[in-house]
């Protein structure tokens, strides 16, 4: 099965994390299982890894005053012009805050041999959002734009 880190993180996000799920099963159990469905213990994890690494995230401190963000030229091959937009409407539209938007960053450049597709930075936006405090707001709102529940002629 040729499956991949982002692979393992979506079955994760689908079967875990969407429903938050009061207890959740030991992490072996969770391993085992997405063994036996056919991912590699590599990928299985290095996904581990991301989510735990996500989970160790100091807050940033925000800017007082507006600020714009310059894309450094390993983050402009990772993400491409697309997907920097997407991370600048998202947070001129109020779904990421500066300090996700570094988040979100982070973790899409930690997914080192993947191509980060528009979609699936849309997806890392989500899990980013569902794993921070305070932000099931931002968390619908961008959940609309990963189904494709939002209208096309946003401004």
């Amino acid at each position: 099965m040729k499956e991949n880190i982002f692979d393992v993180l979506m079955y994760l996000f689908e079967n875990y994390m969407e429903d938050e799920i009061e207890i959740l099963p030991d992490s072996d159990i969770i391993r085992t299982e997405l063994m036996e469905a056919g991912f590699e213990q590599v990928e299985v994890n290095k996904a581990f890894d991301w989510l735990e690494s996500l989970s160790l995230q100091r807050p940033i401190q925000s800017a007082t005053s507006p600020a714009f963000r310059i894309f450094c030229s390993r983050e402009q091959e990772k993400l491409d012009l697309e997907c920097r937009n997407l991370l600048m409407f998202l947070e001129h539209s109020g779904i990421l805050n500066s300090t996700n938007r570094e988040i979100v960053i982070d973790r899409a450049m930690a997914l080192e041999n993947e191509e980060i597709s528009l979609e699936k930075l849309k997806w890392i936006v989500l899990m980013i959002l569902l794993s921070q405090p305070d932000e099931e707001l931002a968390f619908s709102r961008m959940e609309d734009i990963v189904y494709d529940l939002v209208p096309t002629y946003l401004h």
